[in-house]
């Protein structure tokens, strides 16, 4: 859902101004119908470049207010939150290499493309769970 709505063009990235966090968040609130109004969406602002030091990677920050908003009903406490984060944090390093923004930029960041790849792949992730988590929840 997300990655073919990142796909498809405009409206979420570079050209808008987004960082990786925002692009995951705005991208998402359209792909999952979130409900978030453009004000909320500002709480992803600070996330970008690994909160600006280069730590955690903003777009897996923002996967995990997704998984937030989407998959706790109340308080963190008694869902799964804690587990699917660790869960993306395994799934993004295997497939990345890391999880910090320093070594994701120097190995996929170029001028061309930016952090695209690193935003795709967290979209990517992002779907699978969301998709798993939906399914099980049906049953």
């Amino acid at each position: 859902m997300l990655v073919e709505l990142l796909q498809a063009g405009p409206g979420y990235g570079v050209d808008e101004g987004l960082n990786c966090a925002e692009t995951i968040l705005y991208g998402a609130n359209i792909a999952y119908k979130l409900g978030f109004d453009p004000d909320d969406l500002k709480v992803a602002a600070g996330f970008g470049s690994g909160m600006a030091i280069e730590s955690v990677c903003g777009a897996l920050t923002a996967v995990i207010m997704v998984l937030g908003r989407i998959l706790v009903d109340e308080r963190a406490k008694g869902s799964r939150i804690d587990e699917l984060t660790k869960e993306l944090f395994d799934a993004y390093t295997e497939k990345m290499g890391s999880i910090y923004c320093a070594p994701l930029k120097e190995e996929h960041r170029t001028d061309a493309v930016k952090c695209r790849l690193v935003v795709m792949k967290a979209a990517e992730i992002l779907d699978e769970i969301i998709e798993r988590e939906t399914q099980q929840s049906l049953k």
